[in-house]
This record gives structure tokens, sequence and C-alpha cells, in this order.
């Protein structure tokens, strides 16, 4: 019974924070704009998707085990479609890569490690995405998101070299699948958007040709698929 008093005394001082009492709104009129423009600084995680052939006594396990971080920018374009709708183009470029990390499996099925290769990627992006939000409460309001992307690495290798130690090639164009959420925050000046993103790639990107004398690492991986996470900070 003692915990009660302190629980209405919680709930008094959160009632303000969740309650919608109307506010000032800042830029009332912004939502009804035809077309906007803004632009786009975020950060990103990439990974790969792996799926590996039945293991034979020459191949490697393939793995991904470590992610490392990247970053983008673009430009934001915004053409209203409905009151609750619109249509999003976001062309720019993203910065990454990824770490392939190949072991050798002995006859007690221990993990031996084997080599390590980075794989830069530098994407050109042409995303195009429809944006649903919610009605706008004060001076936000919550949305999805969801589209598709054209990618075209400009880091992708066109001949192995010898000199780099790198065994696996990627192949520089890529059609993905992207799905996120974020909030709008109406600022006195521009509208702020934090937005979370996951974005699918749907080809495999694995050059299947190997490299001359160590054809056991691209061998070793029957199909790759590319990720990005991505959290994506507007100013619009």
């Amino acid at each position: 019974m003692k915990k009660i008093p302190v629980l209405i005394v919680f709930l008094f001082i959160l009632n303000p924070l969740f309650s919608q009492v109307k506010k000032v709104q800042n830029d009332p009129g912004y939502d009804y704009k035809r077309l906007h423009f803004g632009f786009t600084v975020g950060l990103n995680t990439m990974d790969f998707g792996i799926r590996r052939p039945v293991l034979g006594d020459d191949l490697l396990h393939a793995d991904v085990s470590r992610i490392s971080p990247g970053f983008q920018v673009s430009i934001v374009s915004d053409l209203r479609l409905a009151e609750y709708f619109s249509l999003r183009f976001l062309p720019g470029i993203t910065f990454g890569q990824r770490a392939l990390y190949f072991y050798r499996i002995d006859s007690a099925n221990n993990y031996l490690f084997d080599r390590k290769m980075e794989l830069e990627s530098n994407f050109i992006d042409f995303p195009l995405l429809v944006k649903y939000k919610s009605k706008r409460v004060n001076n936000y309001a919550p949305y999805f998101i969801a589209g598709g992307n054209i990618r075209y690495d400009l880091a992708a290798r066109k001949e192995y070299e010898e000199d780099s130690n790198i065994y696996v090639r990627l192949k520089p164009l890529d059609l993905y699948f992207e799905f996120g959420f974020g909030i709008d925050i109406y600022l006195q000046y521009f509208k702020f958007s934090p937005e979370l993103k996951l974005s699918t790639g749907l080809r495999n990107i694995l050059v299947s040709e190997p490299s001359s004398g160590f054809p056991q690492y691209v061998n070793s991986i029957d199909r790759l698929n590319s990720y990005v996470v991505m959290l994506c900070f507007h100013f619009e």
C-alpha cells in the first residue's frame, strides 16, 4: 500500500509528457508544400548474407565476424502525394567495408583461421521511397518508409590484384529493398528527422570466377547478398 502514493506522484509527473495538450506549431504550413528539398547525413554498418555449398575436403568456411561502421551523405527531394503520403528521391553516396573471414575445418571439426579479406564499398545510391506518416501532433509526426534502391559500387574490382591478397570480387550493380521508420521533428526554421532503415540486397553479388591459384575462396561461397543498416539524420 505504501507504493500507491509514490505511483500516483510518478504518474502525475509523466502525464504532461504523454498528454496531447495543443502547443504552438512550428511552421504549420510545412506539410502543405508540394515539393521540398534537404540533405541527409548518416552512419551505417554493412554485412553479408552468405550461403555456403556443402563443405568438401578442399573447401573453407566463410563468415563475417566483425562489422565496421561507415557513413553516407545524400540529397533529399520530397514530393507530396496526399495528406499522409509522399514520394522521396535521395541520391547520394555511401562508404563502408566488410571483412570476410575464412576458416579451415580439421578432422575434429575445429575451425582454424586461414585468412581475412577486407572488401571496401563506395556506393552511388539512387533510392526511390514512399513515406507514410501519422497525423502531426504538435511538432512531432512518426512515419514509416519503404521502397527500392539501385546501388553501384565504385570500389568493386574488375580484376584480381595479386599484391592485395584479396581473392573474392563483388559485382558492382545491385538492387535493394529498403524499409524503416523515423520521426519528423518540426523545429523553428527546418524539419529534423532521425530515421533507422534496413537495406536488403536482392542479387547475388559474388563474382563466380575464382582467382587463379586460389580457387578455394570463391568456391567456398555459393551466394553473397548485401545488407546495410543505416541511421540517417534528415534536414529539410
